[in-house]
């Protein structure tokens, strides 16, 4: 039996014999496009030659890509784990013609690889035709049908409508139709039953679909409309687990061995045995039976898209890319806590078992395997930590919802704002009770939470307005400061009700946002008017210019200018950022590598891989190393060369980077300094001036920043700095050893707060012993109900609590509301004992935020024998007692 890691090398050579070139994965991360968040799909990375933006290097090229679909349009993530064939991170080989050749030879070689190379029983594969759409004058597949009937039956052939037989990027964009090939992977018996076609495309677990031929021939535009592409293109798709299922006769993915070593793993770490399990699942015995080889599948699945997208530059976090991975790791957690009852961390054993399987064919998770680790063990060990609490809190949910069978949205926000739990998690375990969520409450409840940062308002695009230029987007920035160029295209956005124009132009000096370093600002002189560039991004190879006009006349010339004094100081910072990085692998060690960075005019971070903060001296040695790199004057050389050849001479490229087969090295010092770089830098180091470090921090698990400035701004910053320090040393009479002066003081501030400790305990002492001298009693209880003079709210709480603990104990329980004016503001503490809670059904905290909280209009909280507030109004004080007092006599 083949193994995976020969079915996938059989691919690569069956193509690389047709004369395709085999190109390296993209980052599973994407960037440069606004439209995605991950690659989901094997034509990403070749997007750009479908848009005509680039010219591509090769006529055919196949590979084997990374693809996580867990958002967006496409998001199988509810369904992994569940059934046995959808996952999160998948791999996805396919072969492209970007206008070679075309439909006849696209399915010829899918059938020859399928049955010829893989052996597939060809009476058990089936294809489907696109059937033409009437309405947008689409014809039928007429050369994919004439084609297919050569090798199929035409019981095989089955005929797809535009849903699921016409291909489409996006609303617009290059579109056309596919043609899907399906195999029937039921008994015998089964087959004779119910024919294979009736099943093509009815979401059956055994008669799926393995490979998708899409034929890229039209152009969707934005009123709906298709126009012909001046070129047809080839663009395919097979799901690699599924092929490798086919080929190896498997009833699931995962009993193959793409998954089979990490699931025997998973059963050395928590002593179950998932054979075991996935008989109780047949039988449908929960909860292990029901959920616990779900539980198998999910870790087995997740652990990938976790590890790679952590490889791949993207750190877990609260927002965008990052909470998706920590919603898939949570997921994860969640399944073996309950079902394998496993309370440690799971995930982060696997990481070397995975690394070591994939290392010929994605080795950057092996190259950074003791990091990704790191980063999962610790994500890990923080969900464990509410887990227990979060569940005990949906599980009292549950109980509650016993009768609406609807969990709100406020309690469902609460369980993700306090407890960390993805609102899909929450749904998740919702529905293993029967119940729903209520998801517009819930949006609701988050869209008043201004906690985390809002993504600006959908952009409403309109078609690119193109000219007819050969050149599109060239980049001259390196060399030249102002360039005679013209508009290659523009198009109009609205965002937020404000029009903004994106120019695309033949040329430009403009370096586009990448890298880590910032966009150039500047100005188009266009028919004479002067158009101020507020920006400059890339949108995949595209160098977008952001304006916020545009003159009537466009097709003429233009003179592209950026903000030369801005970019000098840009500059500095980005080769500053080379200098420190291999600064610190000199003196923390070759495992420092980037893990993000910013360039900007007025300063500059730099994110790297490492473990511990970072010691005052270690600074100092980083920072003195950086300074006496610039004292060198070292020539900062770039060359353009061979990516292998790059490699050779010891290079350092960024892990989530994607690099071409040419590639820019900016080389200070073949001994110091040599990296891939495709930014701009200073003609010497010496142009830095100097060099500064303003702050060490760690950002996120085994990642620590760096903030710094070069140049004038480093200079500014010391200025500065010796500014406070005169003013601190006049401050104290120009000692001659400041240090010294200030360790008095702090000397002289705690003994006096000592003291002071010591009068506030006595003067507690006196106002409680004065107290306990008006106890009254009220229906039987015993009451104290004063405003007393304190210094602080925390005194005012503390005398609160002893009246009750220590005092009113002794005297069968008790009450009491004590109040005061502390600098003009209001505050209220509430205490009673639990005997009196009991008895007459009293909560302290529901008292202070219901009935005392508005009277005070403020706010508080605590528990149900001591809660406090504070607020505006102190008029309302004795209002406060009278209130609470009243409650004592119902």
């Amino acid at each position: 039996m083949m193994t995976s890691a020969e079915i996938r090398q059989k691919f690569l050579d069956f193509f690389e014999e047709k004369g395709h070139q085999i190109v390296p994965s993209a980052p599973i991360v994407v960037k440069n496009d606004p439209t995605l968040m991950f690659t989901n799909a094997g034509m990403n990375q070749f997007k750009d030659y479908f848009l005509g933006n680039k010219n591509p290097p090769y006529g055919r090229v196949a590979d084997t890509q990374k693809c996580l679909r867990v958002s967006g349009k496409h998001n199988d993530l509810e369904e992994v784990g569940v059934d046995t064939y959808h996952h999160t991170m998948f791999e996805m080989l396919g072969n492209w013609s970007f206008g070679d050749y075309f439909k006849n030879e696209a399915i010829t070689w899918s059938w020859q690889l399928l049955t010829d190379v893989y052996n597939l029983p060809k009476d058990r594969l089936y294809a489907t035709v696109f059937e033409g759409d009437e309405k947008e004058g689409i014809p039928s597949s007429a050369i994919a049908l004439k084609k297919w009937e050569e090798f199929l039956p035409k019981e095989h052939i089955v005929f797809g409508n535009k849903k699921d037989n016409f291909w489409e990027m996006g609303d617009t964009g290059p579109c056309g139709p596919c043609t899907e090939i399906h195999i029937d992977m039921r008994s015998n018996e089964e087959r004779q039953l119910v024919p294979g076609q009736a099943l093509v495309n009815k979401d059956h677990p055994q008669v799926i679909e393995i490979w998708n031929n899409v034929f890229i021939q039209y152009n969707r535009k934005k009123d709906g409309t298709l126009e012909d592409l001046p070129s047809k293109h080839v663009d395919t798709g097979m799901g690699f687990e599924r092929l490798v299922r086919a080929i190896q006769n498997k009833q699931s993915n995962y009993d193959t061995d793409v998954f089979t070593g990490t699931i025997e793993a998973i059963e050395k770490i928590t002593n179950i045995a998932y054979r075991n399990l996935q008989s109780l699942e047949l039988l449908q015995r929960p909860p292990m039976g029901g959920r616990g080889a779900i539980a198998f599948r999910v870790i087995a699945d997740h652990i990938r898209a976790i590890s790679f997208t952590i490889a791949d530059g993207q750190l877990p976090s609260n927002t965008g890319a990052g909470y998706v991975i920590r919603r898939i790791l949570r997921r994860a957690v969640r399944y073996y806590y309950s079902y394998l009852q496993y309370k440690q961390p799971l995930l982060t054993q696997l990481v070397p078992l995975l690394a070591k399987q994939f290392e010929t064919v994605f080795p950057e998770l092996i190259q950074q395997q003791d990091f990704v680790a790191k980063v999962i063990k610790e994500e890990e060990e923080a969900f464990l930590k509410t887990l227990e609490k979060g569940l005990k809190r949906i599980d009292d949910l549950i109980q509650q919802v016993t009768t609406t069978k609807i969990i709100d949205g406020k309690s469902a926000f609460e369980l993700n704002d306090t407890y960390g739990f993805p609102i899909d998690l929450t749904q998740l375990i919702a529905t293993e009770h029967n119940l729903t969520v209520d998801i517009d409450g819930y949006n609701a409840e988050r869209k008043q939470q201004q906690e985390r940062g809002r993504k600006d308002a959908a952009l409403d695009t309109e078609d690119w307005v193109e000219f007819n230029f050969q050149n599109n987007s060239n980049f001259v920035g390196y060399k030249k400061k102002v360039s005679n160029t013209k508009i290659a295209k523009y198009r109009k956005v609205i965002s937020k009700g404000k029009i903004q124009y994106q120019i695309v132009l033949v040329e430009t000096p403009f370096y586009a946002e990448s890298g880590g370093q910032i966009g150039d600002i500047g100005e188009l002189i266009i028919s004479g008017k002067t158009i101020i560039v507020t920006n400059t991004k890339k949108e995949n190879d595209l160098i977008i210019h952001f304006v916020d006009y545009l003159p009537e006349s466009v097709g003429g010339k233009v003179i592209a200018r950026f903000d030369e004094n801005r970019r000098k100081e840009i500059k500095r910072h980005h080769t500053a950022t080379h200098l420190l990085q291999a600064a610190l692998q000199q003196i923390l060690g070759k495992h420092i590598a980037q893990k993000g960075s910013l360039n900007a005019a007025d300063n500059m971070r730099f994110d790297f891989s490492h473990f511990a903060k970072l010691t005052d001296t270690e600074l100092a040695q980083v920072e003195s190393l950086v300074n006496q790199k610039i004292r060198e004057n070292i020539p900062v050389v770039t060359k353009v060369m061979n990516k292998e050849e790059a490699i050779q001479l010891g290079a350092m490229a960024l892990f989530g980077e994607k690099y071409g087969d040419k590639v820019r090295v900016v080389i200070i010092d073949p001994k110091y300094s040599i990296e891939l770089c495709g930014g701009t830098h200073v003609a010497h180091t010496g142009e830095l001036g100097m060099f500064k470090i303003i702050s060490e921090t760690a950002i996120a698990a085994g990642v620590r920043r760096i903030e710094a400035l070069a140049g004038a701004k480093a200079e500014a910053y010391i200025n500065e700095q010796l500014g406070i320090l005169k003013k601190v040393k006049e401050q104290f009479k120009n000692p001659k050893d400041v240090t010294a002066a200030l360790q008095n003081l702090q000397d002289e501030k705690t003994t006096l707060q000592k003291k002071l400790e010591s009068l506030e305990a006595r003067q507690l002492l006196s106002i409680r012993n004065e107290l306990l001298t008006k106890v009254t009693t009220v229906n039987g209880i015993n009451f104290i109900g004063e405003i007393v003079e304190v210094t602080n709210p925390d005194a005012l709480k503390k005398l609160a609590n002893e009246l009750v603990t220590q005092h009113f104990s002794p005297l069968g329980g008790g009450g009491a509301v004590l109040c005061a004016n502390i600098d003009g503001k209001p505050y209220v503490a509430i205490t009673m004992s639990e005997t009196v809670a009991k008895a007459r059904n009293l909560d302290a905290a529901k008292i202070i935020k219901e009935l005392i909280a508005p009277i005070i209009k403020g706010g508080g909280g605590g528990n149900a024998t001591l809660a406090t507030a504070g607020g505006q109004d102190v008029s309302q004080l004795q209002n406060c007692i009278t209130k609470v007092k009243a409650l004592l006599v119902i």
